[in-house]
């Protein structure tokens, strides 16, 4: 344990997120996603894991990652609902303060443009989270001094 930081970090998510650099990306998925297949093509090569919700784990990572806000496009995606695109999943309106406070713009990715995304991530963070359509894709940013 080390003071200041959320007990559900473990030490190889501390070092994923500190050897991450301004433009690199974390998924952090529901129980369902297919994080192993999906996470050996990431920077990483397999799958980190979290034993809580989603809606926890985006709170604890954002406790240390700052969120891109340079970018043209948004610096968080969530995969759409299938046949329902604009439809906001339970979990992603749950999550949505947590992105707001970050001053932090939300997207959507079609569904296996979300899996193309996450192949190309840095790392994949899987919960147990059941609810479905609880996948995050964070682009890190940077800390002013």
């Amino acid at each position: 344990m080390l003071k200041g930081i959320d007990p559900l970090i473990s030490a190889e998510l501390l070092m994923v997120l500190a050897a991450m650099g301004h433009g690199d990306e974390i998924v952090i998925v529901d129980a369902n996603f297919p994080s192993d297949s999906t996470a050996r093509h990431t920077v990483h090569g397999s799958a980190l894991r979290m034993d809580c919700s989603a809606v926890r784990a985006v709170e604890a990572v954002l406790s240390l990652l700052p969120i891109d806000t340079f970018g043209a496009d948004d610096p968080v995606q969530t995969m759409q609902v299938v046949g329902d695109p604009a439809a906001i999943p339970e979990v992603v309106a749950e999550a949505r303060p947590l992105f707001a406070a970050e001053r932090a713009a939300m997207g959507s990715l079609e569904r296996y443009a979300f899996y193309e995304r996450a192949r190309d991530a840095y790392a994949i963070l899987q919960t147990t989270e059941l609810r479905p359509y609880g996948n995050f894709v964070i682009r890190k940013g940077v800390i002013f001094g």
